[in-house]
C-alpha cells in the first residue's frame, strides 16, 4: 500500500471504492452491496470498519439499510448537478461530462470587492483560483469561476483537474466534503468570454449562479461564479 492510501483511514478507502461502484453504475437502484462479511473478506479489514464505511454511505444518500436484507442502493442524481451537494461530475457521469481548464489553478489575492464576505485569514491567505468549461456531450454547458481560500491545501496547484472533479480531488486527497451553502441566482444576458466559452450569442440569456460552499472542515468554505447554458438541459438539486 503506498504511503498515500496509509494516511487515509481504511474506512475510507473502502467508501470510495463502494462510492465508485455506485456511481459507475457497477451497482444500480435496488442492487444489493455485498455482505458486511464479504466486504471484510475482500478488503481484509473488521466488521466496525466496514460499518463506518457503510454508514458514511448512508449519511451521504447512496445507500440505505434494511433489517434482514443488508444495504441497498438508492437511486442517484439524473440530471444537471451542479446545485446537488453530490456534484456535476456524478450526476451526469464521467463518460458523458469533460472539463476543460481555462486558467488555473493558480495562488492570487481575492477579487476586490468580493461576492461573499471574507474573513481576515482568507484575506490574508489569498486564494487559489481556476477558470474551467464544462462540456456535457461535447456542448459548453458551464463556465465556471472557483475561488478556493490557500488554507491548508497542500500542492494544490500541481494537480491535474482536466477531465477531473473538483469535489472528488477536495473529499480524497484532503478529506474536504462539500455539505451544503447558499447561493445566489439570476439570469443575465451573454457578454464578452460568456458568449466565448459557453458558444452562445450576444445578448442570449444565460443563468449566473454565486456560491458558497460549505464544507466539514470548520470555517473553511469555497466559491465559485456560474454561467451556464441551460438551453437543453434542467438543473436540480438539494443544496
Amino acid at each position: 500500500m503506498s504511503g498515500k492510501k496509509q494516511n487515509i483511514p481504511r474506512y475510507r478507502q473502502v467508501y470510495e471504492i463502494l462510492r465508485k461502484h455506485i456511481t459507475s453504475g457497477v451497482y444500480r437502484e435496488g442492487d444489493m452491496l455485498p455482505s458486511e462479511n464479504d466486504l471484510c473478506q475482500t478488503n481484509g479489514i473488521t466488521r466496525p470498519t466496514v460499518r463506518l464505511a457503510l454508514d458514511q454511505l448512508v449519511k451521504d444518500g447512496f445507500i440505505k439499510k434494511q433489517q434482514g436484507k443488508g444495504s441497498i442502493v438508492c437511486a442517484q442524481p439524473k440530471g444537471i448537478g451542479i446545485l446537488s451537494v453530490a456534484g456535476t461530475t456524478t450526476a451526469i457521469g464521467k463518460e458523458n461530462l469533460k472539463t476543460k481548464i481555462l486558467e488555473g489553478p493558480v495562488i492570487r489575492k481575492w477579487d476586490d470587492p468580493f461576492v461573499f464576505p471574507l474573513s481576515e485569514v482568507e484575506k490574508e491567505s489569498g486564494c487559489i483560483y481556476m477558470e474551467r468549461v464544462r462540456l456535457v456531450n461535447n456542448k459548453p454547458l458551464f463556465y465556471d469561476i472557483t475561488f478556493l481560500p490557500n488554507i491548508n491545501l497542500p500542492r494544490f496547484t500541481s494537480r491535474t483537474f482536466e477531465n477531473r472533479s473538483l469535489f472528488d480531488i477536495l473529499r480524497k486527497s484532503y478529506q474536504v466534503k462539500v455539505t451544503g451553502g447558499e447561493q445566489r441566482l439570476k439570469a443575465i444576458p451573454a457578454k464578452g468570454k460568456i458568449c466565448q466559452h459557453l458558444d452562445v450569442k450576444e445578448g442570449e440569456p444565460v443563468l449566473h449562479l454565486e456560491r458558497k460552499i460549505n464544507t466539514n472542515r470548520i470555517d473553511y468554505s469555497f466559491y465559485s461564479t456560474l454561467f451556464c447554458n441551460t438551453t437543453e438541459h434542467d438543473l436540480f438539486g438539494i443544496f
